[in-house]
């Protein structure tokens, strides 16, 4: 729990902090639609070589990524496993039993993880970790503007998102406080059949959710007390502009992606 950093700020001076914030969210949408187009050996070199220049050039701490990667391993695992065992082949590397594995499978199941450890860090680097959720909303709401039109309440939209995405890191933080009270108190989380352990676990999640609720009612009563009342004639401190660089960063997002569609019609290597 204490490794999870999806949702939080890192403070620095680097470019892709210094992006515009409309940007960086149209360079994450285009970065996940690269993720997905790799289908060779080739292009996930590419894909695995451009997360690694965007920690670089973003100076955020690699403990601090590695942190966020080590929340999601059980996922990458399950879905290795479920490449591994359940992907076919021509001829099986290891056959015992009903178990067949196919060097397909591990070809699969490592493009799999590559993939989810590259739209992690990629979309972390371009936003949550480089833009505060303040600019993130403002970001999120003049790019939704459009969507006026058909009387969707964007600026509503776009501040849920942003406060949902903040308050992730305070409830993990609760979590753990909850956990560690529980601890002091007797409670075994660890021991016992998976049934217990979930069983276990109620003790935690009642007072949590108690947590929430009242953090949200807090925040909805400080909102009220600040006059907030929608997007409906607010005024913003700082004005978004587009720069020079934000363009280029847009020029090399759409090099990257036309490299990796030339990679994949290569065809080196294993193609998915």
């Amino acid at each position: 729990m204490k490794s999870i950093t999806l949702g939080q700020f890192y403070p620095s001076d680097s470019i892709l902090h210094r992006l515009d914030p409309r940007m960086k969210v149209i360079l994450a949408v285009l970065y996940i639609v690269a993720t997905f187009l790799c289908k060779n050996v080739l292009s996930f070199a590419l894909l695995l070589l451009s997360a690694i220049v965007l920690i670089l050039i973003s100076k955020i701490p690699m403990k601090l990524v590695l942190g966020g990667i080590k929340a999601i391993l059980f996922i990458m695992a399950f879905t290795a496993l479920i490449n591994v065992f359940f992907t076919k082949g021509e001829t099986p590397i290891v056959e015992w039993r009903f178990i067949h594995i196919y060097a397909e499978g591990l070809w699969q199941a490592l493009f799999m993880i590559v993939r989810i450890t590259v739209l992690i860090v990629g979309t972390s680097m371009l936003l949550t970790y480089t833009t505060t959720p303040i600019m993130l909303t403002d970001a999120l709401e003049q790019l939704l503007a459009p969507l006026r039109v058909l009387h969707i309440p964007v600026h509503e939209f776009a501040m849920m998102m942003t406060i949902a995405l903040r308050f992730i890191p305070t409830l993990v933080e609760e979590t753990n406080k909850i956990m560690s009270a529980q601890k002091a108190r007797g409670a075994d989380f660890t021991s016992g059949s998976l049934i217990s352990r979930a069983k276990a676990l109620i003790p935690i999640l009642i007072p949590l959710f108690v947590s929430a609720f009242r953090r949200a009612d807090e925040l909805a009563t400080a909102m009220e007390c600040r006059c907030y009342h929608g997007g409906a004639g607010r005024t913003r401190m700082t004005i978004l502009h587009y720069s020079p660089k934000d363009f280029v960063a847009l020029a090399v997002i759409v090099v990257f992606g036309a490299g990796i569609i030339v990679l994949n019609r290569l065809g080196i290597g294993y193609t998915m």
